[in-house]
């Protein structure tokens, strides 16, 4: 169960504008650039993301029906800022795992607290899509 949509509009609104500047430079986190499907704006979200093998997975703590996420998936690909650097991103997965072992064993322990399970992968655009 993501977390309530009350939870994320006011995040939308207000926490992501204070994290948005320094979420790149965090461990764990990053900010996705990514394209409306509509309006074509370009929008900088504040995201949770780990490193697992090739791939990058995002956290989808609200569920995977909100904004960064479907933009993401109709674009195909999305820009992040992590760790000082930009990643293009390609081939988003979408997918479910209850033991949560794509993240690290501390995250595993809050997103089971929370009840997250669902998640996206995607590979670097450079990375072997065999």
């Amino acid at each position: 169960m993501p977390i309530p949509m009350a939870i994320a509009s006011f995040n939308k609104k207000v926490t992501n504008r204070v994290t948005g500047p320094f979420a790149s430079h965090l461990p764990g986190f990053a900010v996705v650039t990514h394209r409306g499907r509509t309006s074509g704006r370009t929008y900088r979200t504040p995201v949770n993301v780990f490193r697992h093998d090739d791939d990058y997975i995002f956290v989808m703590t609200y569920g995977p029906d909100v904004d960064w996420v479907r933009n993401v998936e109709a674009a195909g690909s999305c820009d992040i800022e992590t760790r000082g650097g930009v990643v293009h991103l390609v081939q988003p997965r979408r997918f479910t795992d209850p033991t949560r072992r794509a993240v690290p064993a501390p995250v595993r322990t809050v997103l089971r607290l929370i009840d997250v399970d669902e998640f996206m992968a995607m590979r670097p655009s450079g990375a072997d899509t065999a």
